[in-house]
């Protein structure tokens, strides 16, 4: 008996090594690495996804800093009317005052009555406040007139600006689905990479900033150039380098968390100076400077769509938030395509 139930556990043990065995089972081998060429083409697909990101968000951020500012407008228009109205009350009170008096005394002020008294110096003096009261109800009508064209205008731009609102958070809810979608299609891509795989993506990644970096430098491009900070400029060096280690949120601006542009706009509000808040304003906006002439708290603006910015702490290097998933951190000024540099301070 002893002997048959050995024999089935044996037999049962040989069944599921073989099972296991199998060709396209759980434990099959494993799938071979990619090749370099490959993980490159990952590497580049992988940019060019947070690089649509980094798009939309500035897309994002600037849809809703123009939503903050209209809506600051709207309060402002809706107090403006407020008071306007109050305005046309009080003046409609005025001119009802002033013709009750011209019925109780028969459609003649006091003043013309008094210039049918007889009286040479009543006559005068009556001829003096008729002139006075023309005056007055003449600037009463006008004032009425001009507050109720100004309550007219307001109402008029109080729409306008719904209509730019409803409009801004339109722009700003499809770019925010558009970063959704390109940060998760990155990092769909990112997850069929095995952990060996994203060490050397991530070992390949920086080679290439690096040989750029070198190749930026070597061109001379730096050679002689010893500008110094101004004093708002080392403020915004300061604040810069102070986040280094945090994370990249988009459409962040601090304290905890930034992107790229929130990073640069809080850097210079710190530096004393309110800049846009988006990488693309701040290059159109900001005064411009050779880059052979930067000096450390100027913003080194990237690509041709302006879509990333840094700040320039000298020595050839900036600070930066690069994109979802990595933190704030210190690389080469030249480690990606510069577009140009912009001085918030000039």
């Amino acid at each position: 008996m002893n002997r048959r139930r050995s024999a089935a556990t044996a037999i049962a043990l040989v069944c599921a090594l073989t099972v296991l065995a199998a060709p396209g089972q759980a434990y099959a081998d494993p799938k071979p690495p990619r090749s370099e060429q490959s993980l490159q083409a990952v590497r580049v697909e992988i940019d060019a996804l947070y690089r649509k990101a980094a798009a939309a968000t500035d897309a994002y951020n600037l849809a809703e800093e123009r939503a903050d500012k209209q809506s600051s407008e709207i309060v402002k228009l809706a107090r403006e009317i407020v008071e306007g109205q109050k305005r046309i009350d009080r003046l409609k009170k005025q001119v009802g005052a002033e013709a009750r008096a011209q019925y109780r005394t028969g459609g003649l002020p006091p003043e013309a009555q008094m210039m049918l008294s007889g009286d040479p110096q009543h006559f005068l003096d009556g001829a003096g406040r008729i002139r006075e009261g023309q005056q007055a109800a003449k600037g009463l009508l006008g004032e009425l007139s001009r507050t109720q064209a100004d309550l007219e205008a307001y109402t008029q731009d109080a729409t306008a600006q719904w209509q730019r609102l409803e409009s801004s958070r339109k722009k700003k809810e499809a770019a925010k689905k558009e970063i959704k979608k390109q940060i998760a299609a990155a990092e769909k891509l990112e997850s069929t990479l095995e952990k060996e795989e994203r060490e050397r993506l991530l070992k390949m990644e920086q080679e290439a900033e690096y040989r750029a970096q070198t190749a930026w430098l070597d061109s001379g491009v730096l050679r002689g150039a010893a500008g110094r900070a101004t004093k708002s400029g080392a403020a915004a060096v300061a604040y810069a380098t102070a986040q280094i280690g945090k994370p990249y949120v988009w459409g962040a601006e601090g304290p905890g968390s930034f992107d790229c542009s929130g990073l640069t706009s809080q850097a210079w509000l710190a530096g004393g100076r309110a800049i846009p808040r988006t990488s693309q304003e701040q290059w159109k906006q900001l005064p411009r400077v050779d880059v052979k002439d930067m000096r450390p708290g100027d913003l080194i603006v990237y690509f041709d769509d302006a879509s990333h910015i840094g700040v320039y702490v000298g020595d050839g290097a900036m600070v930066h938030a690069p994109r979802p998933g990595r933190d704030v951190t210190i690389a080469g000024a030249g480690s990606m395509p510069i577009l140009g540099v912009v001085r918030p301070d000039k």
